[in-house]
């Protein structure tokens, strides 16, 4: 058959690469002029750093399957993503741990005096959270909450915490030993040569062919027999029920000649301060040398409709408009939605490349009576 894919991010390459594999002829468009969606990594010819142009991305994951394909295209190298954050004029280690509760406390505490006393700084009287900070101070209290999460919530989303579901805080753990860890998946790391390679070489069959710089218009699908839409959910219909509501960044990008702060990421938890956070690519590759470095200011802001949409917001009201936007998509035909546009949903990259494997091996032995959703969105 003849598939169109679109979007040639994580999603479209690794669909097309296995369609194409079995026997398939696959078109890839994307309305950008560079592969790999916001993964795009580049070198800066100054410095010679491997620069992660959307923002950091970092692969973690427990899926063996999904780390030995990443690892068939491109060889990952060991990374541990070791957050930072500056607060009250000190800098402490994230996600919470021992060492960020002695040092926040001025204590020596063992693991089980520092979970002890965690639990006499926690509002015990909150039993089930209904909201992001319910569930900072049922869990540690408001000291911490106030020094590590609530401005940086605030920034990042721009609506008040209590605004925000429990659910959110659920994946930042507190540690009572001194692993520093952001992560806990058994396989971690950075593509070595950065994550357009990684994409260029899954894009890299003969029956595959990208056209760059190509915006999709839906009368395009006429021409195949089967279309995976990985672009925003609401593009799709031309935005004719409203917009979905996302947040997106801009980039303050700036060169220094030295380290400029020791660590790949560095939080900045106070509302004061306007930024969330300040990334330095060098350190993202610990396994190079570079003098200059290239660093990031990080700014959240709601999604404006010629922007890049990063966070897909999700609150009640965009969850009433998705709705309405997945009763048009069951009257559509021809066309899967995959990807966290396609499906208006966080996605970490292991998991994004998990359902696009199985969405490929569904098409391959269903046809074109793949369901609109592979994963639905509500």
């Amino acid at each position: 058959m003849n598939i169109l894919l679109v979007g040639a991010g994580l999603s479209g390459a690794v669909i097309g690469r296995k369609l194409a594999e079995a026997g398939h002829s696959i078109t890839v468009v994307d309305s950008r002029a560079h592969i790999a969606g916001n993964c795009h990594t580049e070198r800066d010819a100054q410095t010679g750093v491997m620069v992660h142009i959307y923002g950091p991305h970092i692969f973690h994951t427990d899926d063996a399957e999904v780390w030995d394909y990443v690892n068939s295209f491109e060889t990952f190298m060991p990374y541990k993503n070791r957050v930072k954050t500056t607060s009250g004029g000190q800098v402490f280690s994230l996600p919470i741990n021992l060492h960020t509760i002695n040092q926040f406390y001025n204590r020596t505490m063992r693991p089980d005096e520092a979970r002890a006393f965690i639990e006499e700084q926690a509002d015990t009287s909150i039993a089930e959270p209904q909201n992001f900070e319910e569930q900072a101070m049922r869990f540690v209290g408001g000291a911490l909450y106030e020094a590590f999460f609530k401005g940086y919530t605030i920034k990042q989303w721009g609506v008040s915490p209590t605004e925000l579901p429990a659910a959110i805080l659920k994946r930042l753990p507190v540690r009572f030993n001194y692993d520093d860890n952001y992560f806990f998946h058994r396989f971690q790391g950075m593509p070595e040569n950065g994550y357009t390679e990684m994409v260029a070489r899954i894009l890299d069959h003969p029956a595959i062919t990208v056209h760059l710089n190509t915006r999709f218009t839906r009368d395009m699908a006429d021409d195949y027999d089967h279309v995976f839409y990985s672009g925003p959910l609401d593009g799709y219909f031309d935005y004719e029920l409203g917009r979905l509501g996302y947040r997106t960044l801009d980039f303050e990008r700036f060169s220094y000649e030295g380290d400029y702060q020791g660590c790949a990421v560095m939080n900045y938890g106070e509302e004061t301060v306007p930024f969330t956070r300040i990334t330095e690519h060098k350190h993202f590759s610990p396994w190079e040398s570079h003098d200059g470095s290239v660093c990031y200011r990080e700014f959240s802001r709601d999604c404006e409709p010629d922007d890049i949409p990063y966070y897909p917001i999700r609150q009640v009201k965009e969850k009433a408009l998705l709705a309405e936007y997945v009763a048009l998509v069951e009257q559509t035909s021809g066309v899967t939605f995959v990807g966290r546009l396609g499906t208006y949903r966080y996605l970490d990259m292991d998991v994004t490349i998990r359902e696009a494997l199985d969405t490929a091996d569904a098409f391959l032995a269903k046809g074109t009576d793949l369901p609109a959703f592979a994963t639905s969105p509500l």
